[in-house]
C-alpha cells in the first residue's frame, strides 16, 4: 500500500515506461501507414474518435469502479481482523475465570498465541506463501503437524480454537453468555477468512481486461490516422498523449484488482499481521515485542 498521496516523476517513469514506449511505437507506425500509404484511400471522420472515446471511458470506469470495491472490501474485511483480534484477547485475559483452575491460565494464553498463528497462515493462504515460518512458533507442540495435514490451515487452526473453547466452558472457566460472544468471534473470524478467500478466488472477468486494452488499442492508432492528415508528424505526439490518458487510467485499476497480492498496490497484509501480533503480545505482557514493518523505500508496505 503507497503511503504517500502523490507520485514523482521518476515514479511514475518507472511504472509508465514500458506502456510508454509501445504507444510511441504503435503511433509512430500509424502515422507511417497514414503518410505513405492509407491517406491516398481514404480519409477518416473525425466524429470517430468521439464517440470510440466515450465508449472506452465507460469501459475503463466499469474496471476501475469493480477493481476499487474488491480493494475496500479487503481493506474493510482485514481492518475488521485486527479489531476482533483485540476483543478476542481481552475476553481470554479479562472475562475468563482463571482463578477457578490453573490450567485455564494455560488455556487462555495458547489460545491467543494460537490466534496468531491463525492470522499468519491466513495472510500465507491468501498470498499463496509458505506460512509454517510464521505460524509455527505460536502453535503447541503436535499442532503444527495435524494443521498442516488439512486442507485449509487456517480453518483448522479455528477448529482448535472451538474445541478450547469447550474446555473452558465444560470446566466452569467462561459462563453461557461470556461463550456465546466468544464463540461469536470465532463466527466472525470464520467469516472474514471467507470474505477474503471469496475476493482472492474470484477471477475478475478477463473479456472486460482484454477488451478494454484492445479498444485502447484502436483507439490510439484511429486517433494517430485521423491527426496525422492535419497536424503532420505531430499527430505521434498527441496519438501518445491520448493513449498514455487512457492505459494509465486503466493500469489503475487494474494494479487494485488483487488487493492481497504482494505489490506495493495491494493491501498491506504484512503491515497489519504485525500489528495484531504486537497488540497481542503487548496484552500478554511480553518484553520482545516486534517493531512495526518498516515501509519499503519509505513509500510503499507490503
Amino acid at each position: 500500500m503507497l503511503l504517500k498521496d502523490q507520485l514523482s516523476l521518476k515514479q511514475v517513469f518507472r511504472l509508465t515506461w514500458k506502456v510508454d514506449l509501445m504507444i510511441l511505437a504503435c503511433c509512430t507506425a500509424a502515422y507511417l501507414v497514414d503518410s505513405f500509404w492509407l491517406e491516398r484511400q481514404i480519409s477518416i471522420p473525425l466524429s470517430i474518435s468521439t464517440v470510440l472515446g466515450t465508449a472506452i471511458a465507460f469501459f475503463i470506469g466499469f474496471n476501475n469502479n469493480q477493481a476499487y470495491s474488491r480493494w475496500w472490501e479487503a481493506r474493510k474485511v482485514w481492518g475488521a481482523l485486527v479489531n476482533d483480534s483485540r476483543s478476542w484477547a481481552r475476553f481470554l485475559l479479562y472475562h475468563c475465570k482463571t482463578e477457578v483452575q490453573d490450567e485455564a491460565v494455560h488455556i487462555t494464553r495458547r489460545m491467543i498465541y494460537r490466534h496468531l498463528a491463525f492470522v499468519y497462515a491466513l495472510k500465507a493462504n491468501l498470498r499463496k506463501q509458505p506460512g509454517d515460518v510464521y505460524y509455527a512458533g505460536y502453535l503447541g507442540e503436535g499442532e503444527t503437524e495435524w494443521v498442516k495435514s488439512q486442507a485449509n490451515i487456517p480453518n483448522a487452526i479455528l477448529n482448535l480454537q472451538a474445541d478450547d473453547l469447550q474446555q473452558l466452558s465444560r470446566h466452569g472457566v467462561i459462563d453461557g453468555f461470556r461463550f456465546r460472544d466468544m464463540n461469536e468471534l470465532l463466527v466472525k473470524f470464520t467469516d472474514e477468512m471467507g470474505q477474503s478467500e471469496r475476493i482472492r478466488n474470484t477471477v475478475f472477468p478477463p473479456s472486460y481486461l482484454f477488451f478494454t486494452r484492445l479498444f485502447i488499442w484502436f483507439y490510439v492508432v484511429l486517433s494517430t490516422l485521423m491527426m496525422s492528415e492535419s497536424i503532420g508528424y505531430w499527430s505521434i505526439l498527441f496519438g501518445w498523449a491520448f493513449g498514455f490518458v487512457f492505459h494509465v487510467t486503466h493500469m489503475n485499476g487494474v494494479s487494485i484488482m488483487n488487493p492481497f497480492e504482494s505489490t506495493q498496490m495491494a493491501i498491506p497484509l504484512d503491515s497489519i499481521s504485525r500489528t495484531i501480533e504486537i497488540n497481542l503480545l503487548e496484552m500478554l505482557g511480553h518484553d520482545n515485542v516486534p517493531s512495526p514493518v518498516e515501509p519499503i523505500d519509505g513509500l510503499f508496505l507490503l
